[in-house]
């Protein structure tokens, strides 16, 4: 895909690997739009980066549906989507005060797994009517798992449920949209140093970095914007959710 010009939307762009991503994606020439549930923080890296901010619950199907059609008149239908809502927080299915809330379960799964299919359906839809390139490729899906989707930890088992279902989703998706000249990528961070770490860590010392095998230390977002970027440009990259974690497995 080339980025020049290129219509891009980048959800949970006000803060962490959204709001890197949005910037080099600006660097790179790309017109692009930042949503986030965050109206203040969105709107502050708008400015920063010279990007389209729009705030928006992305796991809401008309309040999506709305913010894609600003970005859609502003800068034509959208070719890249780089998915990079989540929430995460650390909690025990039985805790001191008996079992989890259901509530807290499904506010997960809400947030981090329904969003992520709710943008593919509809930014799928625009893509599929898009005239083709020269290589024949309409646009590019890339949604953002995480490591505990496939090793989560003790107290993680609602987390890693929601980016499991992210992981589970990218193989059948890019099998269905391929045909329409659709790309379908997840990338699974590992320990990056976001708010959604320090939220699902509250105890975060250098021995967890150090558990790392190689670099010994958290994963800077500029790191993952470097990997978007790079699966962005190569058509070959499809159907597969790539690990972003030093060799961090537990």
């Amino acid at each position: 895909m080339d980025l020049w010009a290129c219509p891009a939307v980048v959800t949970g762009a006000a803060s962490g690997l959204g709001a890197e991503t949005a910037r080099f994606l600006v660097e790179a020439g790309a017109k692009v739009t930042l949503i986030d549930i965050d109206a203040g923080g969105v709107q502050k890296i708008g400015e920063e980066i010279g990007a389209l901010a729009i705030p928006c619950d992305v796991a809401d199907s008309a309040s999506a549906e709305r913010a894609l059609a600003t970005a859609r008149e502003a800068h034509g239908a959208a070719r890249v989507l780089v998915h990079c809502v989540g929430r995460g927080h650390s909690e025990p299915i039985v805790g001191a005060g008996g079992p989890m809330p259901l509530d807290d379960f499904r506010q997960l799964v809400e947030v981090n797994l329904i969003s992520t299919f709710n943008m593919m359906r509809l930014v799928a839809a625009d893509m599929a009517v898009l005239p083709a390139l020269t290589n024949g490729e309409r646009g590019v899906i890339l949604s953002t798992a995480s490591v505990a989707a496939y090793e989560g930890q003790s107290g993680e088992a609602a987390y890693s449920a929601s980016k499991g279902g992210v992981v589970s989703m990218i193989l059948p998706a890019a099998r269905e949209l391929g045909p329409l000249g659709i790309r379908v990528i997840g990338i699974a961070p590992g320990l990056f140093g976001t708010q959604t770490l320090f939220n699902m860590e509250k105890n975060l010392d250098s021995r967890l970095a150090h558990q790392i095998p190689f670099p010994h230390r958290f994963g800077d977002p500029a790191e993952f914007a470097m990997l978007v970027l790079h699966v962005l440009k190569n058509v070959m990259i499809n159907g597969t959710v790539l690990r972003l974690d030093g060799g961090h497995h537990s």
